[in-house]
């Protein structure tokens, strides 16, 4: 008997990295899952048929509100309820802090609709069923809401975004939790060529490593199982943010 069995989970951003690594956490605690990506769909398949129970998949790209209502739509539809909505899906790409003519408007757009919006969106189509089952939101954030770190100026403005929203929604929607995961540098697929960032964590921080999807996942966990934790920002960051 796992903790979560006869919960429904989605997941967006599921097919690699940290959303990878919570749909699986999820499922082995007996979460039937909703996997989702803007474009991976046989990744999506393939995790469909990796997991341990029941699960199932749905492509939407979460920086369009019509999709992320759909998304939500789906996943009552096929499952008949929801009790977890991890808001993964992100966006980033490297821009120095300091260059703020590289810092150009399409990046900061696609950084605030893929982060901000996409998160407002979900969790807004998810409040109604969430308050149904008494269930609970986990944000995926950044350190870089924190402190003025991160891959750009425009994701520390969104991460920060995030860490308000999880506040304000816990406040005012309860009974349903809403609760953040705040990872420093992780090492997936997506920072894979950062090489120098990886080092500098390695070389700086207590941990003496990046974070892994899993711990990320874990903290996930954490948020989800723990049901006296709301609004609570939780850093996985090996203790960066410690040293800067």
């Amino acid at each position: 008997m796992g903790s979560l069995d006869g919960k429904v989970a989605l997941v967006t951003g599921s097919t690699s990295g940290i959303g990878k690594a919570s749909a699986h956490a999820l499922a082995a605690e007996g979460a039937r899952i909703v996997v989702n990506s803007s474009s991976s769909v046989d990744a999506g398949l393939a995790l469909v048929e990796a997991l341990p129970t029941e699960s199932h998949y749905i492509q939407g790209d979460i920086s369009k509100e019509d999709d992320c209502t759909a998304l939500v739509a789906g996943a009552v539809e096929r499952f008949g309820q929801l009790d977890v909505l991890v808001n993964n899906a992100g966006w980033t790409t490297r821009v120095d802090h300091a260059d703020h003519e590289a810092m150009t408007n399409e990046i900061l757009f696609k950084t605030i609709e893929v982060n901000v919006y996409g998160t407002w969106w979900m969790s807004k189509a998810a409040m109604p069923h969430l308050k149904e089952t008494t269930g609970c939101i986990v944000n995926v954030t950044s350190i870089a809401g924190l402190r003025p770190v991160g891959s750009s100026l425009a994701y520390g403005m969104a991460k920060a975004a995030l860490n308000s929203l999880t506040e304000d929604m816990a406040k005012y929607h309860g009974p349903v939790r809403v609760n953040a995961v705040a990872p420093g540098l992780v090492a997936t697929p997506w920072t894979s060529d950062w090489d120098d960032l990886h080092a500098a964590i390695a070389a700086g921080v207590p941990c003496r490593r990046s974070a892994t999807a899993e711990d990320c996942a874990q903290a996930v966990m954490t948020c989800v199982t723990n049901t006296y934790m709301s609004g609570t920002i939780l850093k996985v960051d090996g203790g960066t943010t410690l040293v800067i």
